[in-house]
């Protein structure tokens, strides 16, 4: 009967984001032992919104929810628990909005995008100390978030006046052919929390430079950077209704996503999350055949070649391994270093981590490494541990949501951290033999976004980054991210590409255009 059916559905639904709360798991709170002092939040209250954002207007909701530190536990603010009604009413204005917006010329766009960036460049202090607050980075890595999402405003400010169409030789002489390039419509953008302001810049920039208006649905532990975007949106001169923010509670996420996944108004969904949701979410749209596009898990190799530099090696494992506590879905995940430096690559990255590795509230100075959203790292130390894996460095967790930085040696392959990936400050090493075992290896996953190796033999440089399974390669590098260049990743990683000149067009639709009866 329909009744069953339209159950069936919602339980569909339901389960799908169930699946995508699984990014955001409640945290463990409490005073951890690093923690001396109370800390608070001290930013412009122009920046610290608390209301849904629809059609240029700040609403509320029947409801709130809480926004905690991860750190303390402690609540932040009380924020708008949007629920269907809202969503309803986001993409309702954006929908309106997008035949106004669209026809904005592409300078105009581009003038706009620019004033964001500006906007977020001079309020860059204050939106760091969000980041920190909510999502627990220590304040260097929140400041550079913050030039990294304003980074994609920027770059797709100038992409907005680059959308160009083709004029293709016609085969018969009274014709001419046009292939033009229009904007897909509204765009439903559902963010993780780990870089709450820079994954929606990179979708959001791309969307409002090919013509699309925007329904954002930030994580529910992280909303307070999306409606502080919101505000600098709004006061760089952004209509009302062509970016709309829709904050919501753990328990409003289903019904809420079911809105922006389903209306039929709605031409496209970008997500970042697990692959486990991307898959639901693609059965999901394929029933309106809305575009997708799907930025999903990774599970990094980082291989190090008896030819790497081997400090230079170390530092790029850092970099790669505990920016963000080892929360990035680009982190390493898997350490691969070959026999011959294998023991001196060891005994130098123990060295640097207890040199560099401070954990503490991300406001302190000289904290490095911050608190976790979960603490499923714990679990893999133990696996590894219970199947021979030696502690070199770390291994516990202490008080709330920290863990130590973990060191292990004599992993293989069988263990749950090298087939799972962690969002952890957690660091296996495999020692291999040859390259064609460390490729065997780090295309073992059924994942492929980012790899990472180090070496300086020129002809082997070429063959292990043809042959790495993966959408992006890092070549003596532990950093690859930019705005330059494409985002994106092979096999179950994700579908389509963010950044560089190819984010604009997951945007954009091409439509043919036969001009005829001309005369010759």
């Amino acid at each position: 009967c329909s009744t069953c059916s339209q159950y069936e559905e919602y339980m569909q639904l339901h389960i799908c984001f169930c699946l995508l709360r699984s990014l955001c798991l409640p945290r463990q709170v409490g005073l951890p032992l690093v923690m001396h002092r109370q800390y608070s939040l001290d930013i412009s209250a122009q920046l610290l919104r608390t209301q849904g954002y629809v059609n240029g207007q700040w609403i509320n909701a029947p409801s709130t929810f809480p926004v905690l530190d991860p750190a303390t536990g402690e609540e932040i603010a009380k924020v708008a628990d949007c629920g269907p009604a809202e969503a309803k009413l986001a993409v309702d204005a954006a929908y309106k909005a997008f035949y106004s917006w669209k026809q904005h010329t592409a300078k105009e766009r581009s003038v706009l995008l620019r004033k964001w960036y500006d906007l977020l460049t001079l309020n860059k202090e204050d939106l760091a100390k969000l980041i920190t607050f909510e999502c627990g980075k220590p304040m260097k890595e929140s400041l550079g978030e913050i030039a990294y999402a304003a980074g994609f405003l920027e770059w797709f400010s100038e992409e907005a006046r680059r959308v160009y169409g083709d004029v293709v030789p016609s085969a018969a002489k009274d014709r001419r052919i046009l292939l033009l390039k229009q904007p897909v419509g509204v765009a439903s953008i559902i963010t993780p929390w780990n870089f709450p302001s820079a994954m929606i810049t990179r979708k959001v920039g791309a969307a409002l430079a090919a013509g699309c208006t925007i329904v954002v649905k930030p994580a529910e532990d992280t909303p307070l950077s999306a409606l502080a975007l919101a505000e600098l949106a709004s006061q760089a001169g952004i209509p009302a209704g062509v970016f709309n923010v829709v904050p919501c509670s753990r328990e409003k996420t289903p019904s809420v996503g079911a809105v922006l996944c389903t209306d039929p108004l709605v031409g496209k969904v970008s997500f970042t999350g697990s692959t486990a949701t991307g898959k639901i979410l693609l059965k999901l749209a394929a029933d309106t055949v809305k575009r997708v596009s799907m930025e999903l898990g990774g599970h990094a190799p980082f291989i190090v070649f008896d030819s790497a530099d081997v400090d230079k090696a170390v530092a790029g494992a850092m970099n790669s391994k505990f920016r963000n506590s080892g929360q990035t879905c680009v982190c390493s995940n898997r350490f691969l270093v070959q026999s011959k430096i294998h023991d001196c690559f060891i005994e130098k990255l123990g060295k640097a981590m207890d040199a560099e590795l401070r954990l503490g509230h991300g406001s302190d100075p000289n904290t490095t490494q911050g608190p976790l959203i979960n603490v499923r790292a714990s679990e893999k130390v133990m696996d590894a541990v219970s199947r021979g894996a030696k502690v070199l460095r770390g291994g516990k967790r202490l008080d709330g949501s920290f863990h130590q930085p973990t060191l292990l040696a004599d992993v293989t392959t069988d263990m749950l951290c090298t087939r799972e990936e962690t969002f952890g400050p957690l660091l296996p090493v495999i020692r291999f033999s040859t390259e064609k075992e460390a490729l065997a290896i780090a295309n073992a996953s059924h994942v492929g976004l980012a790899g990472y190796f180090f070496s300086q033999d020129v002809s082997q440089i070429w063959r292990v980054a043809e042959n790495l399974e993966v959408g992006m390669v890092g070549v003596n590098e532990g950093l690859l991210s930019t705005p330059e260049a494409s985002f994106g990743g092979v096999k179950q990683s994700g579908l389509g590409r963010e950044g560089s000149k190819y984010g604009i067009e997951e945007y954009l639709d091409v439509k043919y255009m036969c001009f005829g009866g001309l005369t010759p």
